[in-house]
């Protein structure tokens, strides 16, 4: 008897779970799930019907989602991402976040489920999201650069828990600002311009001094606080200003 062959296709594959699921519902078991219900009714499950996706499996606390389609995939996490925003603007430490991952690869279909690389690489991809973010792979963003209106932060190549190879990952920082948010705005000559203030928090890091003596120690002072810097940098919610001995030399990492 010949041996039945596997049905294979190319898709793009979103996971989601919620952060925090095992503290939620330690504190409000009955409350927590009242309210995952209705973000699933009132904006998850039309948001994935609306872009043409598929829930393939879900769990307490997360689902598995397939996509025909990277913009469509992105287009669907991105709106989800905002939606929820919007529900928990003004409530308490205990709302719902959500972290996002989206792969694309090829993947087995079985009885309606999907396996493979491509969504085990979705799946870790979620695991480096911050709360209320979205982690992608190199192929993701080059499919939807051009396509949709986000930018990316290049996270460089992370080695991924029982992933044979490096993936390169980017995190979606958000919407581009539109033509008319960026335009230049008149200001009155007899008025100074107001400085625009970050709409996030923000961390200045101080130049260290060189209390040995030794000139040669400057240029380790500084690589201290150049590591800082580039540390704090990749958090997409802080503002950080590094600020150098010179004024000259001050520089602004966004």
């Amino acid at each position: 008897m010949a041996e039945e062959r596997a049905e294979r296709r190319l898709a793009a594959i979103l996971a989601a779970d919620v952060v925090g699921y095992s503290r939620l519902i330690g504190a409000d078991e009955e409350g927590t799930l009242n309210q995952l219900r209705s973000i699933r009714a009132e904006l998850i499950d039309p948001k994935i019907t609306e872009h043409h996706g598929r829930i393939v499996k879900t769990t307490g606390d997360g689902l598995l989602v397939e996509f025909g389609s990277v913009v469509d995939g992105l287009r669907c996490a991105t709106e989800w991402q905002r939606g929820m925003a919007e529900r928990n603007t003004g409530t308490p430490d205990d709302r719902i976040e959500f972290r996002i991952g989206i792969n694309v690869g090829d993947v087995v279909v079985t009885d309606g489920d999907i396996f493979g690389d491509g969504v085990n690489v979705a799946a870790r991809l979620e695991g480096l999201a911050d709360p209320g973010g979205i982690c992608v792979s190199a192929r993701v963003q080059e499919d939807a650069v051009g396509r949709l209106d986000l930018t990316f932060d290049d996270m460089g190549e992370q080695a991924l828990k029982n992933i044979a190879r490096p993936v390169r990952v980017y995190r979606v920082r958000g919407t581009r600002p539109t033509a008319t948010e960026t335009a230049p705005k008149a200001v009155p000559t007899d008025v100074a311009p107001a400085l625009a203030l970050p709409d996030k928090p923000s961390i200045a890091v101080l130049p260290f001094q060189n209390m040995s003596g030794d000139p040669e120690q400057e240029f380790f002072a500084d690589g201290i606080a150049e590591d800082i810097i580039t540390a704090l940098s990749r958090y997409p919610s802080l503002f950080v200003i590094g600020i150098r001995p010179f004024p000259s030399r001050a520089v602004r990492s966004m």
